[in-house]
């Protein structure tokens, strides 16, 4: 199996500031803010960059959100200023397609696919994984809400995107509701199942990214996904500026964290509005087990309908929803709204 390439990291820096990030501005990044971006980044010494809408390639809709730039001239414009960087991508089967999303993709000349789906449907993934393989690039296997599963079943999950060729696995906390020994259980599993490397994605709902971070790179995980200023979905996720440093300090990475940090504040005055803080609403949940790109839905919703955003945060959560299950948000909320004007 091709392995992943390690340049000059011990553990490999994926910046997703450019797709995660794009959730809190509902997918209204410009070609300009990329092209910024990439530029400064590009100098750093981070291995990936991750671009596109919030839900990855073909996701710009009006019922997920519609992107302010179409994917392609976002993959265009990165990879054009990514010289050093490798040009990451996000794919959900089910909402991107080969031929019409992936197939461009490449020819746009993206590195690496991470192609994700809710942590029990790992077989999903298995015909994307080998498309890409097949065009001779970087497949990941991405298991998102991973809290869902325990550490032998998400392991056995992986062993399958293994099986078709992902060349590594990410485990998404996607509702940022994992606590440092349960990340540290997941990422033992599946280093001591697994021949391929293992990944973190960190949201911070519960104020736990960056120590869950540590955690997973001590369990032996070795890529790290991380935002400038924590700029993600829902609570944010993971501030790339505070992991940089602490790898360096551990001789992890190479990448320039002064550097970086340059890079942060010019976000910060073009596309960040302000650095991600923790809400109540980002804790409740995270305690629910709530995909953190539902946040703004609940928040609207609950104001739509007159109703308590925390009985609709308790509601939602007795669902179990995954990603791109958005409209259950609305439809709690009626029946939140309607059950109360009938008592």
């Amino acid at each position: 199996m091709t392995e992943i390439e390690f340049s000059g990291n011990n553990i490999i820096l994926s910046d997703a500031t450019l797709r995660d990030g794009s959730h809190a501005i509902r997918h209204q990044l410009t070609a300009s803010h990329i092209d910024s971006y990439c530029e400064a980044v590009d100098k750093v010494g981070i291995d990936w960059v991750e671009v596109g809408h919030g839900n990855g390639l073909g996701a710009s809709t009006f019922h997920i959100g519609s992107s302010a730039t179409e994917d392609f001239i976002m993959l265009k414009t990165a990879r054009a200023r990514l010289k050093d960087t490798k040009l990451s991508v996000h794919v959900m089967p089910g909402i991107a397609s080969l031929r019409r999303d992936i197939q461009p993709a490449i020819e746009q000349g993206v590195d690496v696919f991470r192609i994700g789906a809710h942590c029990s449907e790992a077989d999903t993934t298995y015909r994307y994984i080998e498309f890409v393989r097949k065009a001779e690039k970087t497949a990941v296997g991405v298991l998102m809400m991973c809290h869902m599963l325990s550490p032998r079943k998400l392991a056995e999950q992986a062993l399958g995107m293994q099986e078709a060729g992902a060349q590594a696995i990410m485990i998404m906390d996607s509702a940022g509701s994992l606590r440092m020994a349960e990340v540290a259980q997941r990422v033992s599993e599946m280093v001591n199942q697994l021949d391929i490397p293992i990944g973190i994605h960190a949201h911070d709902n519960l104020g736990l990214s960056v120590a869950n971070s540590l955690v997973a790179v001590d369990e032996g995980a070795k890529i790290v996904d991380a935002c400038a200023a924590g700029f993600g979905a829902g609570a944010g996720h993971a501030p790339l500026e505070v992991l940089i440093p602490l790898f360096r300090e551990n001789n992890q990475s190479i990448a320039d964290h002064q550097q970086y940090f340059r890079v942060v504040d010019m976000a910060l005055n073009t596309f960040i509005p302000s650095p991600q803080t923790l809400s109540t609403g980002s804790v409740a949940s995270g305690l629910a087990g709530i995909f953190s790109g539902f946040l703004k839905p609940i928040i609207t919703e609950a104001a739509r309908y007159g109703i308590d955003q925390f009985e609709l945060i308790e509601e939602l959560g007795k669902r179990h929803p995954v990603a791109g299950q958005e409209d259950l948000v609305i439809e709690i909320a009626k029946e939140i709204s309607e059950k109360q004007k009938s008592t």
